[in-house]
């Protein structure tokens, strides 16, 4: 496992950050651990997922991680396969495989030693990697969940033929791939015969533990109803909605990183 360090500049308590090459499902995760200084053994672990065609360094991703530095809590953000420094195709990269990458990562977590507890967060795409994940693994292994702007309507996009302005038939797509109209983007076959069929509110309710959803009002790509819809499942869950925010918490950016930070803190140290 490649290590090196690079400094943080996260709150005045950090330490060096750690960047780490893990295995995943298509090779090679470039991941960022950043730590708060500690002198416990143990110290708990947040898990922080970015969304389709972004990665771990976006402003929001970095937000959250420097809060919770400065409330005593690690994360590790992490760039999925085929997105950002990690290895593989953007081209084969789907859902399934991204879960993949994910248990990689928490199977990772849990040889270190130091990781008293693992959360997870994830925004968009990762938001319902996250949430299909914890609903596999359960509140036995995943403490805490947040899900900002969850895309479960990634599903319905697949079925009516339309992801991100790319349009396609999908019980009959022709080639490989069809591009996304910006960012030069492939969507692999793969990708939309998966997501035609993926169980993802079925699999996430199967979570128990605590759950908070945040979504903005605005948001443009996945309409709130979806997140209203994550909350009806849940047995423990919190649905935050911003009013006036899109998708990507542009308008607010610090103040929704902050708001997932502080429930995280509120349920990891004081237990609720």
């Amino acid at each position: 496992m490649g290590l090196a360090l690079l400094l943080s500049a996260g709150a005045a308590n950090a330490q060096p950050k750690e960047i780490l090459s893990l295995n995943g499902s298509e090779g090679k995760l470039y991941a960022e651990l950043q730590k708060p200084s500690s002198e416990k053994e143990k110290i708990p672990l947040v898990i922080i997922c970015h969304g389709f065609t972004g990665n771990c360094n976006t402003e929001l991703m970095t937000n959250i991680a420097d809060d919770l530095q400065g409330q005593g809590i690690a994360s590790l953000r992490f760039d999925f396969n085929g997105h950002g420094k990690s290895e593989g195709e953007f081209q084969n990269m789907t859902v399934l495989n991204e879960i993949e990458d994910l248990k990689d990562v928490i199977s990772w977590a849990q040889t270190q030693q130091w990781v008293e507890s693992i959360s997870l967060l994830g925004h968009s795409q990762g938001g319902v990697v996250v949430s299909m994940t914890a609903g596999e693994l359960g509140d036995g292994v995943i403490k805490n969940v947040v899900l900002m702007a969850p895309a479960a309507v990634l599903r319905d996009d697949a079925i009516r033929g339309n992801t991100q302005g790319a349009q396609y038939d999908p019980w009959d797509f022709k080639g490989d791939y069809v591009e996304l109209p910006w960012g030069g983007y492939k969507l692999g076959r793969k990708y939309v015969e998966s997501a035609v069929n993926l169980p993802i509110y079925e699999t996430a309710w199967r979570y128990t533990g605590p759950v908070l959803v945040i979504q903005g009002t605005h948001d443009r790509i996945v309409p709130y109803t979806y997140a209203e819809r994550y909350q009806t499942g849940y047995k423990n869950c919190t649905l935050k909605l911003i009013p006036e925010e899109d998708h990507s918490f542009t308008k607010e950016t610090a103040e929704a990183a902050l708001y997932a930070s502080d429930w995280l803190s509120k349920q990891i140290h004081d237990g609720h």
